[in-house]
């Protein structure tokens, strides 16, 4: 056998998720790197899929699993979730008699618990675009925490975003209980599978396992320009941040990655009625960190997250001071 194996595609629990496993020719950890947990992050889908086209298991010391597509439903439906409108992301760690996002959950979090080391790589939604970044929960064992940064600070791109190990219901909040040291990556969506994103992922992936002893690889010049640990309550989830005080045509202000301060204008909603304006101010310093791109939005949605700079602990070493 080459130790390349494929899941069979029979129709069992096992079948949820569809995983490539490639074994090493030596010792080494066993890491996951898993896409697709929505439906509409393609950039991170194309990524995997390359992953497991480059990375053999001649190159390899310990065990790589990789899945391509955790949520295959939602895939198929060209959306963000499965029939069941359940998101996954919210859904971990599921339950095997559950409906299919439960199921799917249930499977995914067995497979994070056999894993030593974790990254889930996920994009913006059809309707948002993230700065890329990479993201880890501060995990209260200062261990695994140094193990997080480290991660995330190989991974390499250009903004690194500790948040809350409170949040539940997430592919990471499984890690944080058994233990396993794991980062989330995001870089931009809109329901576009962006290539720079691919090829920024890619080397991000084999960035971690080079640290890890996994591949032979020489690890590139740091591109972080950011570097901010935040753990108020609530930090991390992105959908709850300056949400839309009517329903209408929204308009940005600010792109990506810019500098906003407490009463800046974010955007623009006009009402679909009568087009009148309304503003919507920032209340926060920090970092545009995702940003709506879908024009129309609804009384409550998301419009844009900010990442507060206040809490920036990047030191000169390219370290974290505790």
């Amino acid at each position: 056998m080459n130790g390349d194996v494929r899941e069979p595609r029979a129709m069992t629990q096992a079948a949820l998720l569809r995983t490539v496993v490639r074994e090493g020719s030596g010792d080494g950890p066993h890491l996951l790197i898993t896409a697709g947990v929505h439906g509409d992050e393609f950039t991170s889908i194309a990524a995997v899929r390359e992953l497991a086209g480059c990375v053999t298991s001649s190159l390899l010391r310990g065990r790589l699993t990789l899945v391509p597509i955790v949520n295959r439903a939602a895939f198929l439906l060209g959306q963000r979730t499965a029939e069941d409108h359940l998101d996954l992301a919210r859904t971990c760690p599921g339950r095997d008699d559950g409906s299919i996002t439960q199921r799917i959950a249930a499977e995914l979090s067995r497979l994070i618990r056999s894993a030593d080391f974790y990254i889930d790589l996920h994009t913006g939604s059809s309707t948002t675009s993230v700065h890329p970044m990479a993201g880890y929960m501060l995990h209260p064992k200062a261990d695994i925490r140094n193990q997080q940064r480290a991660m995330a600070r190989i991974f390499n791109l250009p903004i690194i975003w500790g948040t809350t190990a409170t949040l539940e219901g997430r592919s990471l909040s499984v890690a944080r209980d058994a233990n396993v040291p794991a980062i989330y990556a995001e870089y931009l969506g809109s329901g576009a599978c962006d290539p720079k994103g691919v090829a920024a992922y890619v080397e991000g992936c084999q960035n971690v396992m080079a640290w890890l002893g996994l591949l032979d690889r020489p690890l590139p010049d740091p591109k972080i320009r950011h570097w901010v640990e935040d753990n108020q309550p609530g930090s991390g989830h992105m959908q709850t941040q300056n949400p839309a005080p009517i329903a209408g045509f929204f308009e940005p202000a600010v792109r990506l990655g810019d500098e906003i301060r407490p009463g800046q204008r974010i955007g623009t909603i006009y009402d679909a009625v009568e087009d009148s304006p309304v503003e919507v101010l920032s209340q926060q310093k920090g970092i545009v960190l995702a940003l709506r791109t879908f024009p129309r939005v609804a009384q409550g949605e998301s419009l844009c997250v900010i990442m507060e700079t206040s809490f920036e602990v990047r030191a000169e070493n390219g370290n974290v001071r505790e």
